[in-house]
């Protein structure tokens, strides 16, 4: 049921229809995206090798850049990814993630369509927590090392490769921790990555 409302709601919505990364990012709205004229996304997108325009803060570089995939370096610690995801033969949505790496990395998710209007996360993408990193043994109501090992934040890292839809995530829990915590930690986790695979509909 949840499959046919997505797609049902695909149908009735403006998707990218034969658009590619660089397409989209010129159209890209300023607020995700400050300080960035549309003369400086032009001269980014010039050919497909790295890069670099002046910015107000310092420089941008284009990093990485195919036809469905963008990696942007905004600043000594922050990145953007544009990427589009099949939804259907002929139709895609865009997944942005904008990730700031200063004292811990921390990536930020979001959906949009064609025309830049955001989507729900949730029908994409499950809740990104430190819980797809433990054992569901370590989960349990009273764990006290569980509740002692862990910061107040969720340092979570997301990234696609150039190729391929699938979403890696990274814990960064080591930069946060001490030695101590790191120790009685590992007994509880599964990994310090995991990847999301895109099903043409939502990340599993």
């Amino acid at each position: 049921m949840q499959r046919l409302t997505l797609f049902f709601f695909l149908l009735l919505s403006t998707f990218i229809h034969a658009q590619q990364a660089g397409d989209l990012f010129k159209s890209m709205p300023s607020d995700l995206l400050p300080g960035v004229s549309e003369g400086n996304k032009t001269m980014l997108l010039v050919d497909k090798g790295k890069t670099t325009v002046p910015f107000p803060l310092g420089e941008i570089e284009k990093v990485v850049h195919s036809d469905d995939y963008l990696l942007i370096r905004t600043s000594d610690v922050g990145t953007l990814q544009l990427k589009l995801l099949p939804v259907n033969s002929d139709s895609v949505i865009a997944c942005l993630i904008r990730t700031v790496c200063e004292n811990v990395c921390d990536s930020h998710i979001s959906f949009y369509t064609s025309d830049w209007k955001k989507l729900d996360r949730e029908s994409f993408l499950p809740d990104v927590s430190t819980d797809f990193f433990l054992n569901s043994s370590s989960k349990k109501p009273g764990n006290d090392k569980y509740a002692v090992s862990l910061p107040d934040i969720c340092p979570i890292s997301a990234s696609f490769s150039e190729t391929g839809t699938d979403l890696t995530l990274v814990f960064h829990y080591r930069e946060r921790l001490t030695e101590e915590q790191i120790q009685d930690l590992k007994p509880l986790l599964k990994g310090d990555s995991l990847t999301l695979t895109w099903n043409n509909a939502s990340f599993k």
